[in-house]
């Protein structure tokens, strides 16, 4: 019986070391003349254990990790192919309480497939959503995925069935599904992992979206900083159409999808729906005013479903399970579950699916460990870089949209990066205002010069000038570029910055450095 031996493709694995990790292994097998494969898979997001090697066991699959090219042969001499002790072994994957306590519905499968065997997606109940939806009516989709309360993961939290609606009623010759894959924020991961390591979902979820609203045509915006994922979804993409999955006629159905990945150039106010049309179509990546819609003037002028990844993922489960067992997890109108990625300063980073409702201390302290430097915690930014930065004191804020606007701040694409005690908020204010700078797309005024000034602003008070009257000046840049900028780059960019003022003041005085140069 050929043993089969989990090696991860995805690029955090990649980055350190899993291909190396999958010669050795490849080595050790032909010398010593066993009868086993390697299977690529997706990574489980236990990133502290990447590089991450599963077997194939009568129990189960047993993990091993972090491992590396020259820990390969000490596994084979303790026979890991049948599940033997070893320092690096961790027990039954499924068993790993950072896995185990989780509610993986969107990512159910990444980690335990072969991101491009579509045997493997149909034995892991792929492609069920999408054959429920092939024999319903659209607006019957429509309403299944309006009723289970699904919210854009991008960031905005919009209901996605009331964008599907809009699109669905509007009239015109060509329709669009944009599948926003442009993850630009920092500490977010999960768009990536999907993509590399499950892409027929991502697939399957378009196809679904494109079946509901009369779409015919589909693309996949992504980084061109995603070579791995660019390169896993086209194969997939492939697969799909060669299996007609996608084409003329979806699944033998009278319904037509296709769709193929676009890749942007990394500018990361591409993220914002309407600049990533611009790029789309081949022009500068700058935001359109809105009114018109999206969803009725969208890609070439035409009706467009603009979706996050996570989003589309989502969808097959739905379909596939119903409105009603997806709204059961979550809480207030925050429905389902979401792929927390906890990066930073901490012990246990990863991606985390749960379903909403989780405190922020239980995340960072018991699910991500605290910090890696063992230091107390001081901040938590939540949300990417236009995130607030939450003291302990707010550590007992549910994750959930409402909850956390609440406390001025966002959940966004629900990136979790983690400080310790020796961080300092005043620079971090400064990196956000520098940010924005560097990334404004240059249209609206409040974002373009609010940011250059904010900079500015930031360095005054850190040389000790006047520093009361510039903490006042930095707080009015903020509410105008709140309030008056055209997109959530220059709208959100005050997060970070008023948050660090208001819950560390201490940070925002004469820093010691620049006291001792003067």
């Amino acid at each position: 019986m050929t043993t089969v031996i989990f090696v991860p493709c995805d690029a955090a694995a990649l980055a350190v070391g899993a291909d190396k990790v999958a010669a050795a292994i490849e080595r050790e097998v032909s010398s010593r003349g066993i009868d086993a494969k390697i299977v690529r898979n997706g990574s489980r997001g236990m990133l502290w254990l990447e590089t991450l090697v599963e077997v194939r066991t009568d129990h189960g699959r047993v993990a091993y990790g972090p491992v590396k090219a020259s820990d390969v042969p000490g596994l084979f001499d303790a026979d890991f192919l049948n599940g033997g002790k070893h320092e690096l072994c961790r027990g039954l994957t499924k068993e790993i309480p950072f896995l185990r306590q989780q509610t993986r519905l969107t990512f159910a499968r990444c980690g335990v497939t072969d991101p491009l065997s579509l045997d493997d997606y149909r034995h892991y109940q792929g492609l069920k959503g999408l054959k429920n939806a092939v024999a319903m009516a659209p607006v019957d989709i429509v309403t299944q995925v309006t009723e289970s309360g699904l919210r854009g993961r991008g960031g905005a939290g919009f209901p996605t069935g009331i964008k599907w609606k809009t699109v669905a009623g509007a009239s015109a010759d060509q329709k669009y599904i944009v599948c926003n894959a442009d993850e630009g924020d920092s500490g977010t991961f999960a768009d990536r992992m999907i993509m590399e390591g499950d892409p027929f979902v991502l697939i399957e979820g378009m196809a679904i979206a494109g079946i509901a609203t009369g779409a015919t045509k589909g693309y996949i915006y992504t980084r061109s900083e995603y070579p791995h994922a660019i390169e896993t979804m086209s194969r997939a993409i492939r697969i799909a159409r060669e299996a007609g999955i996608l084409g003329p006629s979806v699944l033998g159905s009278s319904y037509a999808f296709d769709m193929e990945v676009r890749a942007g150039a990394g500018a990361y106010v591409c993220g914002e729906e309407t600049s990533l049309l611009n790029s789309l179509e081949g022009k500068r990546g700058v935001v359109r005013a809105k009114p018109p819609l999206p969803a009725l003037e969208g890609f070439m002028g035409k009706p467009t479903v603009v979706n996050n990844v996570l989003s589309l993922a989502s969808v097959p489960i739905i379909m596939d399970r119903g409105a009603e067992f997806y709204r059961d997890f979550g809480m207030g109108r925050s429905r389902g579950t979401i792929p927390i990625q906890i990066a930073g300063n901490v012990k246990y980073g990863g991606l985390y699916e749960t379903a909403f409702g989780l405190s922020l201390g239980e995340i960072v302290d018991h699910i991500g460990g605290g910090t890696l430097s063992g230091r107390p915690v001081k901040a938590v930014q939540v949300g990417g870089p236009l995130g607030a930065y939450f003291p302990r004191e707010l550590f007992d804020t549910p994750f959930d949209y409402e909850a956390f606007a609440a406390k001025d701040g966002l959940i966004g694409h629900a990136g979790i990066v983690v400080f310790d005690e020796t961080a300092d908020m005043l620079k971090q204010a400064r990196f956000a205002m520098e940010f924005c700078a560097v990334e404004s797309c240059g249209k609206c005024t409040p974002c373009r010069i609010g940011s250059t000034r904010g900079v500015e602003t930031v360095d005054m008070i850190a040389k000790g000038v006047e520093p009361e009257k510039n903490r006042a000046l930095l707080a009015d840049l903020c509410n105008t570029m709140k309030f008056g900028s055209l997109c959530a780059l220059g709208g959100f960019t005050p997060y970070p910055v008023m948050s660090a003022m208001t819950h560390f003041p201490e940070d925002f005085g004469p820093q010691p450095a620049l006291e001792a140069a003067e």
